[in-house]
């Protein structure tokens, strides 16, 4: 099963990357999203959309996984937002953007943006879900037997 249902191996998936102005909150940019996203779901779902999602900045770092230092706290909490979608070819997604419905929504967005915008198109490279706590116990074992011949 793919982790994204629908979402073929040689899919896009595109990135934005909002930095919220002072003046705008959370709030404003859900509400303004999830019109966007609406739109987006609406007029494409049947013409190469396939699922996406919006996820804020929590403030919190990984130590365990930064190479960066050792920050407590992201400074871009609350204020930074990702935007990825999941398309089945970037055309598709170019036409979609292009949409007399899309772009009065799209410029509502980026109202609110301190960095304008920029969408990166990534080819996807690989995905999967986590395994069933059965599958990760046989993944394990597995593991240990292959070890212990080597």
């Amino acid at each position: 099963m793919a982790l994204i249902n629908g979402f073929n191996h040689d899919g896009v998936i595109t990135l934005n990357r909002v930095i919220l102005k002072p003046e705008y909150s959370t709030d404003d940019l859900e509400m303004r999203v999830a019109e966007l996203c609406e739109n987006v779901k609406t007029y494409h779902s049947d013409t190469g959309f396939v699922g996406g999602f919006v996820a804020m900045n929590s403030g919190r770092v990984s130590n365990e996984g930064s190479t960066v230092g050792q920050a407590v706290a992201s400074p871009m909490k609350g204020r930074e937002a990702l935007i990825v979608t999941f398309w089945h070819s970037f055309e598709e997604h170019e036409r979609s953007h292009r949409s007399a419905t899309f772009q009065p929504l799209f410029a509502k967005v980026l109202e609110l943006c301190e960095n304008g915008n920029e969408e990166i198109a990534y080819d996807m490279l690989w995905s999967g879900k986590a395994y069933s706590p059965d599958e990760a116990a046989e993944a394990r074992a597995a593991k240990e037997r292959y070890l212990k011949v080597a």
